[in-house]
């Protein structure tokens, strides 16, 4: 966490990254009740990340590049 606020401009921070955290948090607010603090906590940070890739993925296919997981093929 403390990589990410340290590397991240503030303007990703808030454009990219605090959007997909307040969303992944109302997801885990309304759906998840495990009743396991630990549980909850780690399906929220899945969650979350989920929503980042999603994002990340989403705005390399507008600007026409590929996504940073898939191989380039010849």
């Amino acid at each position: 966490m403390f990589t990410l606020v340290r590397t991240l401009p503030i303007k990703a921070l808030l454009s990219e990254q605090l959007p997909t955290l307040m969303a992944a948090w109302l997801v885990a607010e309304l759906f998840y009740k495990f009743k396991s603090f630990s549980l909850e906590c780690a399906a929220f940070l899945v969650t979350w990340f989920v929503f980042d890739a999603l994002v990340q993925t989403v705005k390399a296919v507008v600007r026409g590049a590929r996504p940073a997981a898939s191989p380039r093929q010849p």
